[in-house]
């Protein structure tokens, strides 16, 4: 296993989590409050979308440095 892409592999799990916790905390669902607003949408809209946007860049990234994916590749050979 590539060392590297371990190291990498951890850092999206790594990150993935703390975009979870942080999905359902205050920073992105205010207690009872819309504003501010960002191009007339509310800040829990536009934190979600910001949320919804960095899991997919994430996701991705996970999947070119998985580090099954070496394992697999040897035994198509």
């Amino acid at each position: 296993m590539n060392q590297k892409n371990k190291h990498y592999w951890n850092l999206c799990t790594l990150t993935m989590i703390i975009l979870s916790i942080i999905t359902f905390s205050p920073l992105v669902i205010p207690a009872g409050k819309y504003t501010p607003t960002l191009f007339s949408l509310p800040r829990t809209l536009w934190a979600g979308m910001l949320v919804y946007i960095l899991m997919v860049v994430i996701t991705f990234i996970g999947t070119k440095v998985y580090p099954g994916n070496e394992k697999s590749k040897g035994e198509n050979k």
